[in-house]
């Protein structure tokens, strides 16, 4: 149910603005708790048909399809942090900003959340006490949402939703204006405190593949997607009812009766001794029309269509999602035999990649470079930051190998970037080592200039 909450002491505009939100967050709850059931391996299949028993679709069989094609793309959005072209990160303390805010682990839980619910949030915000100084707080679409200024290209608010009681309800919210902030906290009644600033909106929304009259995206778990792996879930239920049902060879008896199937108390035998028990006697009954039974046997039935149709929506979910045959399908495949054909057959998926890192790029760049004027005291991001930009991990996996020998060819037509960190990246060293390679190399040139001076006050004592 949809609360209207009436925060006391601000306008009836902030209270409009602040209804419309919480309507709007309202309306797309219920699909995104969907798209979060598919996700979480928590979406249970109806009942289609009265083949298959009922209890089959009570054992809870799911597919983590949706969970793999989020996943197997957001693995491949690696941000490494920023890189400053003009300047020292560390000296506007861009790693004391990282690591309080653990950044690291935060975007690539925002990848995530914008993956399955079209879009994430990331808010700008002044650090209070006890906090760092400059905050980054990541929002999913649960807990956040706001209204896009088509002309600007930019929030015109956000709500976000930092507290909910035992029943779901918003306990405590923060509504974020063009300049102004208002935060409220239910405590018997709402207590409200708002804060005038000149940051605007300071908040980004973090959207995957976005659209011209769709500002907020596109799940990757579309209805498509939805639909797909609901018909492989009931593949994988008759599959598990026919290996009970009809692998058993079928049995006709002809002129027998039910005594075989009796105990020697006269009850009925449990259907799975019959099914299993491996030699059987039907004893001759000379007083019968028929004195001898004679037993028909029909083979058992294949699983293999309930396979076939698996491996074939196995490969329509991936041909959706961008991946390679053989991140679902479970039969004919074949590994890649070379580096070449390895990278061909992930093209679309690094294609994807590419263009989500490229979507992702300017707001995790607005909202950093806000941050650290925040944490530095400022009132505004100096003209000279706007060079700072994100750098992505490379969404193509090559081996240690590959990417030396690219590195190496790089370096050979520009020999100044040898002992450089640009040169050391090209040659496939991660962010620590080339750190450490630096320190080495600065270290190793100070030990160097240190025997030049020591050499030459002895050849000067001489």
């Amino acid at each position: 149910m949809n609360e209207r909450i009436v925060l006391p002491g601000v306008s009836d505009e902030v209270n409009n603005i602040l209804a419309r939100l919480l309507a709007r967050l309202h309306e797309k709850s219920e699909r995104n708790i969907l798209r979060a059931s598919y996700y979480d391996g928590k979406r249970a299949v109806r009942q289609v048909g009265t083949i298959i028993p009922p209890q089959y679709y009570r054992l809870g069989l799911v597919l983590g399809w949706s969970a793999k094609g989020v996943d197997l793309l957001a693995r491949r959005c690696n941000l490494d942090g920023m890189v400053w072209a003009d300047g020292d990160l560390d000296s506007i303390g861009l790693p004391e900003l990282w690591e309080a805010n653990n950044l690291d682990s935060e975007i690539n839980q925002a990848i995530t959340s914008s993956l399955i619910h079209a879009s994430a949030f990331v808010v700008s915000t002044v650090g209070g006490n006890g906090e760092p100084a400059g905050l980054l707080h990541f929002k999913d679409a649960f807990n956040a949402t706001g209204e896009w200024d088509q002309r600007a290209r930019r929030l015109r608010n956000l709500l976000s939703i930092t507290g909910r009681d035992d029943e779901g309800k918003p306990s405590a919210l923060a509504l974020y204006l063009d300049g102004v902030t208002v935060t409220a906290e239910r405590d018997g009644g709402w207590q409200v405190d708002v804060r005038e600033h000149g940051w605007g909106v300071p908040a980004e929304p973090l959207v995957y593949k976005p659209r011209l009259g769709r500002w907020a995206g596109t799940s990757r778990i579309s209805r498509a997607v939805m639909s797909m792996q609901d018909q492989a879930t009931r593949a994988v239920v008759r599959l598990e009812g026919h290996m009970d049902v009809y692998s058993f060879p079928e049995m006709w008896m002809l002129g027998a009766d039910a005594s075989i199937f009796k105990n020697a108390d006269g009850s009925l035998k449990p259907s799975w001794q019959v099914m299993l028990g491996r030699i059987k006697g039907i004893p001759d009954d000379e007083e019968a029309a028929v004195p001898r039974a004679d037993v028909k046997q029909f083979p058992a039935s294949s699983p293999k269509p309930h396979l076939d149709q698996l491996n074939a929506l196995a490969k329509m979910f991936a041909r959706e999602l961008s991946l390679p045959d053989s991140a679902l399908a479970i039969s004919d495949m074949s590994n890649p035999t070379s580096a070449e054909s390895y990278t061909a057959s992930r093209e679309d998926l690094i294609a994807e990649a590419e263009g989500a890192t490229d979507d992702y790029s300017p707001p995790l760049r607005r909202s950093t470079l806000r941050s650290l004027a925040m944490q530095n005291g400022l009132s505004e991001v100096p003209e000279s930051w706007r060079t700072i930009e994100p750098k992505w991990r490379s969404p193509i996996h090559l081996s240690r190998a590959q990417a030396a020998d690219a590195g190496a060819k790089i370096i050979g037509a520009v020999p100044e970037l040898a002992g450089t960190e640009v040169g050391l990246e090209l040659l496939g060293l991660d962010r620590q080592q080339v750190e450490r390679a630096m320190s080495d190399i600065r270290r190793a040139g100070g030990r160097r200039t240190l025997e030049l001076l020591t050499r030459a006050a002895g050849g000067d004592e001489s």
